[in-house]
């Protein structure tokens, strides 16, 4: 590592995410002892609508400093806390003042707080979008928002007018209740391989993990997919996407790998080398039965052994871990490390907050 090459006494820490993830559920935790609208934004991030709260706690700013002092004092971390009537400016406002603060900000003050700041602190306005607004000199929140409308969508299309509502504090969206989420769409995951895929072989192992671990995702939620997708990308850093509608929902592990596989060899030569590979289930249903079958294009009935074995293998794997059972050709391949294979793929006026640890 070039870190470790300028500085040879650098002492390095491995990560502990499932620490990390034990103290954001623990402070999830003392915010609802405050609202039941409680909406993760990220690991360490999250919304909070208050609304309901104030006649009990206090102001905005009160509460705000109670999470604090609460955070502080029963965790031994410090949190910083942003005070909105939207969530777009709540966001804002826990990122403007670090450590351990916060900060409010009103329909009377945003303008003179924020405007200023560089617009690549708006929510959802990437690199890209920032590109595109500062080639016509938008280089500010406050230039941002006063654009019109219509400009900002010529500009970046729909998204554009949802960030110029957040630049104009017109964000309405609300803030969920706790354990509410949005309907899924679609399951996947991608894997970056340690080396080139290089051959038939290497190609099976790669889209068989990928595939093991979609379906096992489709099974724990009670969901099939109509459509599998796959996307490829080699050294070079070139993309091809493909897909595939299926005439039955499917999700078994089997079938996914299989689907993948035919998508794969269909539209890649595979003595060519692979870096990434990228499995998705689409056109998700809570059921097996779907899809217009003829007697040409129907697929050969499930095997029940087949369901069986793969439910035997999610019974192993959720009382005994992942690892607990494999496929021979993933266990002999080399071409993810073991802590690859480890990572699963994958608002009126209101008081609300956004909290982030510092």
């Amino acid at each position: 590592m070039a870190g470790e090459k300028k500085c040879p006494e650098l002492v390095l820490v491995p990560p502990r995410r499932g620490e990390y993830t034990k103290y954001c559920k623990l402070i999830n935790e003392i915010y609802a002892g405050y609202t039941s609208k409680v909406e993760a934004f990220s690991i360490d991030e999250s919304w909070l609508d208050v609304t309901g709260s104030l006649h009990l706690f206090g102001s905005g700013r009160e509460i705000a400093d109670m999470l604090r002092r609460r955070v502080r004092e029963e965790l031994q971390l410090t949190i910083s806390v942003g005070v909105s009537f939207n969530k777009a400016f709540a966001k804002l406002g826990s990122d403007y003042k670090k450590p351990d603060a916060t900060t409010v900000i009103t329909r009377e003050n945003f303008r003179t707080l924020l405007f200023p700041l560089p617009v690549t602190d708006m929510l959802y306005v990437g690199r890209k979008t920032a590109d595109i607004l500062q080639k016509v000199g938008v280089h500010t929140i406050g230039a941002l928002a006063s654009l019109k409308r219509a400009e900002v969508s010529k500009l970046l299309g729909k998204s554009g007018e949802l960030v110029w509502e957040y630049a104009n504090g017109l964000d309405e969206s609300p803030v969920r209740e706790i354990g509410q989420s949005d309907p899924v769409k679609s399951i996947g995951n991608s894997i970056t391989f340690r080396r080139n895929l290089a051959g038939e072989s290497d190609i099976r192992a790669g889209v068989l993990m990928l595939a093991d671990s979609v379906g096992a995702r489709l099974r724990k939620s009670g969901l099939y997919c109509q459509t599998v997708q796959v996307q490829i990308k080699d050294p070079d850093f070139r993309v091809i996407s493909r897909q595939k509608t299926l005439p039955r929902p499917i999700h078994l592990t089997k079938d996914l790998a299989e689907t993948g596989l035919e998508i794969i060899f269909k539209a890649w030569d595979p003595e060519k080398p692979i870096r990434l590979i990228s499995l998705t289930a689409a056109g998700l249903t809570e059921s097996e039965e779907g899809g217009q079958i003829t007697f040409f294009d129907a697929p050969p009935v499930r095997s029940k052994k087949q369901e069986n074995l793969e439910s035997a293998i999610d019974r192993i794997r959720g009382r005994f871990g992942k690892d607990a059972v494999s496929y021979a050709s993933v266990l002999k391949t080399d071409i993810v490390s073991k802590r690859q294979n480890d990572i699963p793929l994958l608002s009126e006026n209101k008081s609300v907050f956004s909290g982030e640890d510092d």
